[in-house]
């Protein structure tokens, strides 16, 4: 293999982002912001950051504003670099030249296998594998994907990424059937189970975000039967691939993750990034200090 693992990575953007309405009416729950950043942004970064050079904004129509974020913003750029505001000139330009962004459009929500399955067209076979970052999945420090890459590189076939949850708590999450490989970070997958009781849990490594998946899976997305609501379930084309002998692993990352998708957490994900802010940290954690004492 290539030093270069991926070229590509999907980020499936079609959702309604029902939960965080009536914002999302008019803004995309993927440019609310982090900070001062969307989260899109700081998956994007991410996806550059392993190697990646273009990514595929999976939309829906009447979602443009997604890809318009990382469009060319020179005009501002200009009036910015006029009044002197060269710091912001930085920051504005930053996701333009991240990385080269294409999009594909999912007509309709259709599950996260169709969705992945809609951007086969964009991502030629001989790249042999594609990285997908879901959104709403913030997984700290980045550099998972490169783990990752590098034990497709040793054993082949898709690998996915997985948090290791307290057995209490893994009732909420998709979770693994695995076994030991020489490396204590990296599990062969046999199977997966969606939100098992915990003590019928088959391990407790649970799904993240983060997938780099061979390109076979789009054979694997054509061949799988829709499930509640005509959705086409990727665990399910893996799964399928699993069975016919394509080898499944998993990188368990040892960090930190943020999940953006829902009010509550997005919330909590806000408040640590804004506590590492250099300019607003300092005042955020004094204010919380008071705030949480009264």
């Amino acid at each position: 293999m290539s030093e270069r693992a991926f070229r590509s990575a999907v980020v499936p953007a079609a959702g309604l982002g029902t939960r965080f309405l009536p914002t999302t009416k008019t803004v995309p729950k993927e440019l609310l912001p982090v900070v001062d950043t969307p989260g899109i942004e700081l998956v994007a970064a991410e996806a550059a950051e392993a190697g990646a050079e273009q990514l595929l904004i999976v939309t829906s129509p009447g979602k443009d504003a997604v890809a318009a974020h990382f469009a060319d913003s020179a005009e501002l750029e200009k009036t910015l670099a006029e009044r002197g505001k060269d710091a912001l000139v930085a920051k504005v330009r930053r996701a333009h030249d991240l990385i080269a962004v294409r999009t594909v459009t999912q007509d309709q929500p259709l599950g996260l296998g169709h969705a992945i399955g809609c951007a086969r067209e964009a991502i030629d076979p001989a790249e042999g594998a594609f990285a997908v970052l879901l959104p709403d999945d913030l997984v700290l420090p980045s550099g998972v994907l490169s783990t990752m890459a590098r034990a497709r590189a040793e054993k082949g076939g898709s690998v996915l990424c997985a948090f290791d949850i307290p057995r209490e708590e893994i009732g909420a999450y998709g979770v693994f059937d695995v076994s030991d490989t020489d490396d204590p970070d990296v599990k062969q997958v046999h199977g997966m189970v969606e939100k098992p009781a915990p003590d019928e849990a088959p391990s407790t490594f649970a799904a993240a975000g983060r997938y780099l998946l061979d390109v076979a899976i789009f054979d694997a997305i054509d061949r799988i039967t829709p499930g509640a609501g005509g959705e086409l379930q990727v665990t399910d084309a893996i799964a399928l691939l699993i069975s016919e002998g394509h080898p499944v692993h998993v990188v368990v990352h040892r960090g930190g993750r943020h999940d953006l998708g829902n009010p509550g957490s997005y919330v909590r994900a806000f408040v640590d990034f804004a506590l590492e802010h250099p300019d607003y940290g300092a005042e955020l954690r004094a204010w919380l200090t008071a705030r949480l004492a009264d």
